[in-house]
């Protein structure tokens, strides 16, 4: 496997660093989570699997092992520093400045380790004027400017969905650990990451500060306007209370629909800038979409080239043929979860065992390290 003998520490919570780590584990690396006392929180959410176990914290740790380090004790910071002089790579989510109060900051653990890779994933950075805030998700994606794209003009935001600026910045480590852990082969040396949730959304947004660059104070209109001012790039009621979403903007999945449909009459409108004319489009097509059921429309538009697809609720995503055909959706004893978006034709991920109890393999680390 890809990742075989790799030694890994996490010491994040909840998701981002989980996610990251969950990811090595299943394509072979050895991953020790670090949990406080009364462990990892997400433990005690997210409802119940069979056995007792809690699904979300199955979700992100299975085939790892877990260890408690009470890190307000001189013998927990000990055994970190001790577990971190052996790893190849060291996560961690805390607030800035909390490691070095810890002493197991990046300093000075690759003092002990110059080959460790040391990776910090904070909501705002290590530094600039946000980086003392403490922050989840929505908080991240509202001072990103996320947040204020999830409503209609003239409307107010709604909560988003997705935990979007996590995800983002799981994806953001990964990929920063990596090209290290390469680097590594060349030189010998890790390295220090500064992993911000924050700087993740804003790094992926090109066509978003296009708008702004270009617009200026029109900005966040042409932004609003662009999102959901399209009626080629909106959502639309079925009879039977689903939603079909139609969301390609190019001229030939415009035409290929309104031919379709005989209203090519709408077509001029429909390719125009948002405005009273795409608003037209939009009435007539809130009054097609009304007249037959979801199913009636994904049997009609399986049959064009057309940019569409169903809204399904997130149990029925997870149920979806194409999710278990791409083995995107783990399927364990007790329950389904998310596995690893990541295929290789040669090793890849391969099934590990579920999650560990807390502090399953503390005795056993705590005599012999990664053993």
């Amino acid at each position: 496997m890809k990742l075989a003998g790799l030694r890994v520490l996490d010491l994040g919570l909840y998701l981002p660093t989980p996610v990251v780590t969950q990811m090595m584990a299943d394509h072979g690396a050895d991953v020790i989570s670090i949990e406080p006392p009364g462990g990892d929180p997400t433990r005690q959410l997210a409802g119940e699997g069979a056995g007792g176990e809690s699904l979300w914290f199955d979700a992100m740790h299975r085939g790892k092992r877990s260890v408690v380090a009470d890190l307000k004790t001189d013998a927990g910071k000990a055994l970190v520093r001790r577990l971190a002089a052996e790893a190849d790579v060291f996560i961690e989510s805390f607030r800035p400045g909390i490691a070095a109060r810890l002493g197991i900051d990046a300093a000075t653990l690759r003092a002990d380790n110059p080959r460790l890779v040391y990776c910090s994933l904070s909501a705002y950075g290590q530094s600039g004027p946000l980086s003392a805030l403490s922050g989840h998700d929505m908080a991240v994606q509202s001072w990103a400017g996320f947040v204020s794209l999830n409503r209609r003009p003239g409307e107010l935001p709604v909560v988003p969905g997705a935990p979007t600026a996590d995800m983002v910045s799981g994806m953001s480590a990964l990929s920063a650990i990596l090209m290290a852990l390469y680097r590594r082969e060349q030189t010998g040396r890790g390295d220090a990451i500064d992993i911000a949730m924050y700087d993740s959304l804003l790094a992926w947004t090109p066509h978003f500060q296009s708008f702004a660059a270009t617009f200026g104070d029109e900005e966040q209109a042409r932004l609003e306007a662009a999102v959901s001012g399209s009626a080629f790039y909106n959502i639309y009621a079925t009879k039977d209370g689903g939603a079909i979403a139609l969301a390609g903007l190019e001229p030939h999945y415009i035409r290929n629909f309104l031919d379709a449909v005989e209203r090519l009459d709408l077509l001029d409108d429909a390719m125009g800038d948002p405005g009273q004319g795409q608003e037209r489009v939009m009435a007539e097509l809130r009054r097609l979409f009304a007249s037959r059921d979801q199913s009636e429309w994904c049997d009609f538009l399986s049959a064009l080239n057309v940019s569409w697809a169903p809204v399904l609720a997130m149990a029925d995503a997870f149920r979806h043929p194409h999710a278990l055909a791409r083995g995107v959706i783990a399927v364990g004893e007790n329950a389904s979860s998310p596995a690893t978006p990541l295929k290789f034709q040669d090793e890849p991920a391969v099934k590990t065992g579920p999650a560990p109890a807390l502090d399953e393999h503390g005795p056993q680390i705590a005599a012999r390290g990664f053993g």
